[in-house]
């Protein structure tokens, strides 16, 4: 009887020995893989609690790769993720910080860097069943879980802001499910998530750039 490897098919939905560890890792990466607005070029994963400990032996960090490769958590090439990073050139390196202790035990901080010159930064927890939560970006907390179609859009804090936004949903005939305003403190950087369960038009984005306040535009589409 052939051998099975613990990256084969577990289940209808993922690859790897464990939702937490493999699954939700894929779910997060891929998220900021969504979320950044020009090709990736050069990556680097921060670990915290039990991803630090044991990343390796669950494979979190063949997951992670795959995420940012643009795999979806039941795409078979995970298993081979390392290889292909490679081979498309992309630069990448993990690293674990066991001081700051003060955080969910799946914690992952993942940087990028663009071919265009941009860099994010981005804080995600896997909750378990595969399930996950981007808690920060670019320094400042936000909350959102990329289940619903979503919009960040980051911008200056500033009046009117929210009402240009929803007007400009609503010219679009898109339901707003959830919004949120996200700032460091008054006047500075916010994020405005914009969570809708249906499609969000491509072309709303080209809007929300118009605004002299509005600095990026992201889109996560389900």
């Amino acid at each position: 009887m052939p051998s099975i490897s613990i990256f084969e098919v577990i289940g209808p939905n993922m690859v790897g020995p464990s939702s937490s560890h493999t699954a939700g890792a894929v779910a997060i990466a891929l998220l900021v893989k969504k979320m950044f607005n020009e090709p990736i070029q050069k990556v680097e994963f921060i670990l915290y609690g039990s991803f630090a400990k044991t990343y390796k032996g669950h494979g979190t960090d063949r997951a992670l790769l795959g995420g940012i490769l643009g795999f979806e958590t039941y795409d078979l090439r995970i298993k081979n993720s390392f290889q292909l990073a490679d081979e498309c050139g992309l630069e990448y390196s993990f690293g674990v910080d066991e001081k700051e202790t003060e955080v969910h035990p799946n914690t992952v901080e993942i940087h990028v860097s663009g071919e265009q010159g941009g860099t994010m930064s981005v804080r995600g927890v896997s909750l378990g069943g595969g399930k996950v939560k981007i808690i920060r970006i670019n320094g400042i907390d936000v909350d959102f879980t990329g289940e619903y179609s979503t919009l960040v859009i980051r911008h200056l804090d500033y009046p009117g802001m929210v009402a240009y936004i929803a007007t400009s949903l609503s010219e679009r005939n898109v339901n707003i499910a959830f919004m949120r305003l996200f700032r460091e403190q008054k006047g500075a950087t916010a994020y405005s998530v914009v969570e809708s369960d249906e499609e969000i038009p491509q072309e709303l984005l080209d809007k929300l750039r118009e605004h002299p306040k509005v600095e990026d535009v992201m889109l996560i589409q389900v």
